[in-house]
């Protein structure tokens, strides 16, 4: 399964088309030519190393397609820096130098022309012989590992018409590891495995005042050992919290949620506002995770980088008798890990000033 994601990823990859070129004078100053990459490296320190914007990332990294899997970096990968062209390219060294670097690219730029044709020449990415789990992530797993598993974000009508707890037996009202409840309101099927979700904080637009969605509570982990007359007995097999009468029953998302992604730009996206912040009543710093009102309907994509501007004040104009709010400064920068239809999870990667709900999300600019 694990090979069948990757595939999907570099193949995705590799068809994207061409970044914008980072120039030489736009390199980070001390910007190593050669780096082996080490166990603990996330694609974010690797992308601060070589530029001031590590949100370029793209632009800079040249992946040899004539190599499995060219787009994943794993520790030990020896990687060069080098100038062709007045261009700054990192690709991995194989052995060749910048010389094979830059046949590397002529060849893919061929290789383009030539597709672009006729379609029949067109390069096959090959799945690299490596578990995925090894590859470096974005950003550190430990921040977000259990936002990527078991948070999620649902609309009123998809939570409504879950399956639900009907009874956890023996006149109880709550049960936990271990124990079994009973299930009712769904398709059950003998051995699937389903989460466990209340109803948590609503989400919504500070704007628009439209509703977004509310958050999941992840309340426990179990699987379907009996069913009899539409009703399913449900073991628990991982508990968080207590289950409860009521609590909906979800299957794990179609969609596998991987940590490998890229640092990008979303130009395309509208600026928007933090809406929350996890584990916190409202101020959040570096390596907080914080949920921002815009999601995959507004083109936001895992690797997306944000910056993050503190709002401006209220203050009153004495002169004119006016309420005016004085101009945002710059606070930080956030990657985004995951997305729901209508807001999506980011985390905080550099933070100079306190940041707090409502700030400002807006693509980033050179400086940000």
């Amino acid at each position: 399964m694990k090979k069948l994601v990757l595939l999907a990823l570099v193949s995705a990859m590799f068809s994207a088309p061409l970044q914008a070129e980072v120039k030489s004078d736009d390199l980070k100053t001390g910007a190593p030519e050669r780096y082996t990459v080490k166990k603990g490296d996330t694609l974010w320190d690797i992308a601060n190393r070589y530029l001031s914007d590590a949100w370029r990332w793209p632009e800079i990294w040249q992946a040899n397609p004539q190599v499995r899997n060219p787009h994943l970096i794993f520790p030990g990968d020896k990687l060069l820096l080098c100038h062709i062209q007045q261009r700054a390219v990192v690709a991995l060294d194989e052995g060749g130098g910048c010389e094979q670097v830059a046949a590397n690219l002529a060849n893919l730029s061929n290789s383009a022309s030539i597709s672009g044709g006729s379609g029949s020449d067109t390069l096959r990415p090959q799945v690299r012989e490596q578990s995925l789990d090894l590859a470096i992530p974005a950003i550190p797993l430990k921040d977000i590992r259990a936002y990527l598993s078991d948070s999620r974000v649902f609309g009123a009508d998809e939570f409504n018409k879950a399956p639900y707890v009907l009874s956890a037996g023996n006149k109880r009202v709550i049960a936990g590891q271990g124990d079994k409840v009973y299930l009712r309101g769904g398709e059950f099927t003998l051995g699937e495995t389903l989460g466990v979700y209340r109803k948590g904080l609503r989400y919504d637009d500070p704007e628009t005042k439209e509703y977004l969605g509310f958050e999941g509570e992840d309340v426990a982990y179990g699987r379907v050992t009996a069913v009899q007359d539409g009703i399913a007995t449900f073991e628990i097999s991982r508990s968080s919290q207590e289950v409860r009468i009521g609590d909906r029953l979800f299957a794990s998302e179609a969609r596998p949620v991987t940590p490998i992604f890229y640092p990008s730009n979303p130009d395309n996206v509208k600026a928007g506002r933090i809406i929350r912040i996890m584990g916190s009543l409202g101020t959040g710093g570096l390596n907080s995770v914080i949920v921002i009102n815009r999601g995959e309907r507004d083109g936001v994509k895992q690797g997306h980088t944000f910056a993050l501007y503190q709002r401006g004040a209220v203050v009153t104009d004495r002169v004119k008798e006016q309420l005016i709010r004085l101009p945002s400064e710059r606070a930080g920068m956030a990657m985004v890990f995951r997305t729901f239809d209508k807001v999506s999870y980011a985390l905080i990667l550099r933070a100079g000033n306190a940041i707090t709900v409502g700030d400002e999300v807006r693509p980033p600019i050179s400086g940000d």
